[in-house]
């Protein structure tokens, strides 16, 4: 029946799709629901994650159609949560100077945080020298910029400074995935 109905998409059917829309359309939301635990967000990562199908449909295989969704939108979804995650991060590096995390950190926070040291520990040597010591200070030994100020012998500012501009280079250099 799915095959039938993707055959029609492929063929210019707009109706063949509202019609998978409609049969998955529950199915899609719990299967990004269960990454996201938010109804609004999920409600979007939706209707996004039919976007995705219907534009990649193309590619689509018969290699199992529920599970090739299933995993576009899980995928989606987890993309969505690593973003939330990262803003998140990043509010609390600008706006809570001493604070590293925020309250109650939840396992994927955790889990985001250690690939993202990782990555960094990977990657410290092609920052710029200058950029080195306050991001490996304060990513991954989770140091304070008064800790990183006096350990540098520099002001607060200079290490906030630093910092902004060690970020503004890892997003010019380093693809979105990598660091944002």
């Amino acid at each position: 029946m799915d095959d039938v109905l993707i055959e029609k998409i492929k063929s210019g059917n707009d109706h063949a799709f509202r019609l998978i829309v409609e049969k998955y359309r529950n199915y899609i939301f719990h299967s990004v629901y269960g990454v996201l635990r938010n109804e609004k967000d999920a409600e979007d990562a939706a209707q996004e994650v039919f976007m995705k199908i219907y534009t990649s449909l193309p590619q689509y295989e018969k290699q199992g159609f529920k599970t090739w969704i299933t995993r576009i939108a899980v995928n989606h979804a987890i993309d969505i949560k690593r973003k939330k995650v990262r803003r998140q991060e990043e509010m609390n590096v600008e706006y809570e100077e001493t604070s590293h995390a925020p309250p109650g950190e939840s396992v994927e926070f955790l889990v985001l945080k250690r690939e993202r040291q990782n990555l960094l520990r990977k990657r410290l040597d092609e920052l710029p020298e200058n950029y080195r010591g306050v991001v490996e200070g304060f990513y991954i030994k989770e140091q304070t910029y008064e800790e990183l100020a006096q350990e540098l012998d520099v002001k607060v500012k200079t290490v906030e400074v630093r910092l902004y501009r060690a970020r503004q280079w890892m997003k010019k250099h380093w693809k979105e995935d990598d660091f944002s």
